[in-house]
């Protein structure tokens, strides 16, 4: 198969520089490892569309780099945690009629929040938009949307905790 021997020789070429630049990278060579291999996959399934094959260095060395920033981007969205570390974090979990109260409170309390925080919190938890669309759907700079969002989750969990005082037996817990 010719195909097959030119991805070799660009393996053979490429291999080595890359995963230099992912370890330097990452600073780990497992991560450098999956990085490299990320990136010789999507050769294999999107590099036919480079239209310069002088370029095809660069193109190798741009998608390393770009699947690093999205991979990092998820890791602090998403941070890996050992569960014996945060086990004293994680929340209780209340049997599924607690859930159900716990659930209409967080509407409810969604509901009479304010406008201004409202929006982007509800556009970025229940309809999964990211920042930047949700700063172009608002009209307002990437910054305030951020901001607005992590305020408005606090008044959130404010209104949540406030509601689960005032209302033990709602959440399962001991009736007067």
């Amino acid at each position: 198969m010719p195909g097959n021997d030119a991805f070799e020789s660009l393996v053979r070429e490429y291999y080595s520089p890359l995963y230099r630049f992912a370890v330097s990278l990452t600073h780990s060579e497992s991560d450098a490892d999956d990085l490299t291999q990320q990136t010789f996959y999507t050769w294999a399934t999107k590099g036919h569309q480079l239209r310069d094959v002088a370029k095809t260095k660069t193109w190798l060395f741009t998608t390393l780099y770009r699947e690093y920033l999205r991979t990092r981007r998820r890791q602090t969205r998403f941070p890996h945690h050992e569960l014996d570390e945060v086990a004293n974090d994680l929340p209780i979990v209340l049997p599924d009629g607690a859930n159900q109260v716990e659930r209409a409170s967080l509407v409810a309390s969604l509901e009479a929040m304010d406008d201004t925080f409202r929006e982007p919190v509800a556009l970025f938890y229940l309809e999964e938009v990211s920042y930047k669309d949700i700063a172009e759907i608002l009209d307002i700079p990437l910054g305030t949307v951020k901001s607005r969002i992590a305020r408005g989750v606090a008044m959130l969990k404010r209104q949540v905790a406030e509601t689960s005082r005032s209302h033990p037996q709602d959440q399962g817990g001991p009736t007067a």
